[in-house]
C-alpha cells in the first residue's frame, strides 16, 4: 500500500486593514488597540504629522511631492491626487493581499478622495 504524503501547509488568509485619512487612520489605531490579531494593518495620508502618531505597522505619506505634507486640506481632489501620485507604492504594499479592508472617513480631503 503506498501512501502519499500532502506537504501543503495552509498559511491562511492575508488580510489587510488600510486606514485612510485622518478617520481612517483614527479607526486603525482603535482596532489595534483592541487587540485585533491575523490582521496586518497600514495607515496612508497626506499630512505627515497625524500620519506620524499612527499605531500601524506599515505607513505610507501619499502625495508627498503634492501636498508637501501639509494634507488635503478638506478637498478631496487633492486626496485623490495624492493616491494617484502614490499609486506604485501603495500597490506595493498590497501585494499578496486575499482581503483588504479600507476605513475612510467621508467629508475630508485625504478619506473622501
Amino acid at each position: 500500500m503506498n501512501f502519499e504524503i500532502d506537504n501543503y501547509v495552509d498559511k491562511g488568509v492575508a488580510i489587510k486593514v488600510v486606514g485612510v485619512g485622518g478617520g481612517g487612520g483614527n479607526a486603525v489605531n482603535r482596532m489595534i488597540a483592541s487587540g485585533m490579531q491575523s490582521v496586518e494593518f497600514l495607515s496612508l495620508n497626506t499630512d505627515s504629522q497625524v500620519l506620524s502618531s499612527s499605531n500601524a505597522a506599515q505607513k505610507i505619506q501619499i502625495g508627498a511631492k503634492s501636498t508637501r505634507g501639509k494634507g488635503a486640506g478638506g478637498h478631496p481632489e487633492i486626496g485623490q491626487k495624492a493616491a494617484e501620485e502614490s499609486r506604485d507604492e501603495i500597490a506595493a504594499a498590497l501585494k499578496g493581499t486575499d482581503m483588504l479592508f479600507v476605513a475612510a472617513g467621508m467629508g475630508g480631503g485625504t478619506g473622501t478622495g
